[in-house]
C-alpha cells in the first residue's frame, strides 16, 4: 500500500502490516535472528549512526521483527509511533523513567499492577520523584493532588484486577489544563476494545505478554503515543538496553493476526460467565465492565467496544473459601499470568497484590476472598461447569 492509499481497517492492517519481502518471496515475515546489520560502506555507516538514515544498527535498537510489531500496535492504537520492550514492566518503567526527572511528581490511580505500585512506591522516590494515589472510585480526588512539578498522571483502565473504571476523556481534560502527560495502560482492553489515544491520551502502554500474545508464549511490552514522546522512550531504551528479542516480536506480530477474533471469543465467554454467576449464593458480588451493577458501567459503555476477558468476584468465606476454591478447580489453571488462550483463576492477595500491605489492598479493593479469573477459549459452558463445582466443593 502506497502513502496516497487510505489505510484498512484495523483489524486488516493487524493481518496485512508486513516487513518487505526478501529475495525468497516468503508469504509470512521470517525471523531475523541477528544481533547487529551490515553497511555497504563507511559513508552509509557513519550517516546512520548520526542518525540520518532508518537503517537498523543493532538489533537492541531496532530489528524487523520488533519494527513489525510496533507498525501494527501503532496502527491498532491510532498512535503516531511506538516502542517495543522486553516486558510489560519495562515498557512502564521507560515510561516513567524517559519522562520524568528529579523534582517531578507523578499521581497515579490507586488501582494498579502489584509490580508498578512497587516501581511507583519504592524506585521513583529513591531518584527523586514523588507520586500520590487517587481513588478511581472518586476521579475528582487527583484534582487536589496536582502541583506544578506533577508531570504525569497513570492509570489502568480497566484495572488490575478489581476493573475500575476511568473516563479517559474526562482525565484528559484535566491534564491538558495543567499540561500533563496521561499515560494509560491499555493492557485488559487492548486496541480490539478501547483506543485511548483517540479519547487524547498522551501515551498507550501495554504488557503484550498477556491477550495480545495470547497464549501464554512469550513476554513482551509496548509504549506507543505522541512522536517526540516516543522519541525520548527510544533514547532512554536504546542505551539502558530493556529491547524485545527478534523471535518474540515475530510470534508477537503473528500474534496480532488473531488478536480480534480472540477478544470477541474472550469477551463473549466472560460476559457470559459473569451474568450466570452474578446471583450465585457463594458470592457476595461478580464484578465485569459491561455488568450494569458495575460501578462505571456507564463509562465502561461510553468508551470501551467489548467488557474483555477478566471477571472477578468475592467468595463469601472470605481467605479459607478462596484456598478450597482454587484446589477444587479441576479444569482452569492456576498461573502468574492472565490473557491466555487457557483459562485462569487467580488470588491477588496472596500472589500478583502480595506485596502491598492489607491496608493497601483492602484500599484498592482486594479483600481475602477476591478472585480473578481471566477467560480462555474454552467452551463456556466447561468453564462454568469448573467452576460451578469448585464453589460447591469449597462451601464451609
Amino acid at each position: 500500500m502506497n502513502e496516497n492509499e487510505q489505510p484498512y481497517q484495523p483489524d486488516t492492517e493487524a493481518v496485512r502490516i508486513q516487513t518487505d519481502r526478501t529475495w525468497q518471496m516468503e508469504h509470512s515475515t521470517p525471523m531475523f535472528l541477528t544481533s547487529s546489520f551490515c553497511f555497504d560502506n563507511v559513508e552509509e555507516m557513519r550517516a546512520t549512526f548520526a542518525d540520518e538514515t532508518d537503517f537498523n544498527i543493532y538489533s537492541r535498537f531496532s530489528n524487523p521483527n520488533v519494527d513489525e510489531f510496533v507498525k501494527k500496535v501503532v496502527a491498532l492504537e491510532q498512535a503516531e509511533a511506538g516502542y517495543a520492550t522486553a516486558s510489560g514492566m519495562s515498557a512502564i518503567f521507560a515510561s516513567f523513567m524517559a519522562l520524568m526527572k528529579a523534582g517531578d511528581h507523578l499521581i497515579s490511580a490507586r488501582s494498579i499492577f502489584g509490580s508498578t505500585h512497587t516501581v511507583i512506591s519504592k524506585f521513583l522516590p529513591k531518584w527523586g520523584i514523588s507520586y500520590d494515589y487517587f481513588d478511581v472510585n472518586n476521579p475528582e480526588s487527583l484534582l487536589a493532588l496536582i502541583k506544578p512539578n506533577t508531570r504525569m498522571i497513570f492509570v489502568e483502565t480497566p484495572a488490575n484486577p478489581g476493573l475500575e473504571m476511568v473516563d479517559i476523556a474526562w482525565l484528559v481534560e484535566v491534564a491538558n489544563k495543567h499540561n500533563i502527560i496521561v499515560n494509560v495502560d491499555n493492557c485488559f482492553a487492548t486496541p480490539v476494545l478501547q483506543k485511548p489515544i483517540l479519547a487524547g491520551a498522551h501515551l498507550v502502554t501495554h504488557s503484550a505478554t498477556k491477550w495480545m500474545d495470547g497464549q501464554g508464549r512469550v513476554l513482551g511490552g509496548i509504549v506507543v503515543g505522541k512522536k517526540e514522546l516516543i522519541k525520548e522512550i527510544y533514547t532512554f531504551c536504546r542505551s539502558t538496553g530493556p529491547s524485545m528479542s527478534p523471535f518474540n516480536g515475530w510470534v508477537l506480530s503473528k500474534s496480532l493476526e488473531t488478536l480480534y477474533v480472540r477478544m470477541e471469543r474472550h469477551s463473549a465467554s466472560a460476559f457470559a460467565l459473569a451474568k450466570a454467576l452474578e446471583s450465585h449464593s457463594q458470592l457476595n458480588w461478580v464484578r465485569y465492565p459491561f455488568l450494569e451493577s458495575h460501578p462505571q458501567y456507564a463509562i465502561a459503555k461510553k468508551q470501551m467496544t467489548g467488557g474483555g476477558g477478566i471477571f472477578c468476584f468475592e467468595l463469601k468465606g472470605g481467605l479459607e473459601q478462596g484456598k478450597r476454591f482454587l484446589d477444587a478447580l479441576k479444569m482452569l489453571t492456576l498461573t502468574a499470568n492472565l490473557g491466555d488462550s487457557r483459562s485462569i483463576a487467580s488470588h491477588p492477595s496472596s500472589t500478583t497484590h502480595a506485596k502491598l500491605t492489607e491496608e493497601e489492598r483492602l484500599k484498592s479493593g482486594i479483600t481475602p476472598g477476591f478472585i480473578r479469573i481471566s477467560v480462555g477459549l474454552e467452551n463456556v459452558q466447561d468453564i462454568l461447569q469448573d467452576i460451578e463445582q469448585a464453589l460447591e466443593a469449597s462451601k464451609a
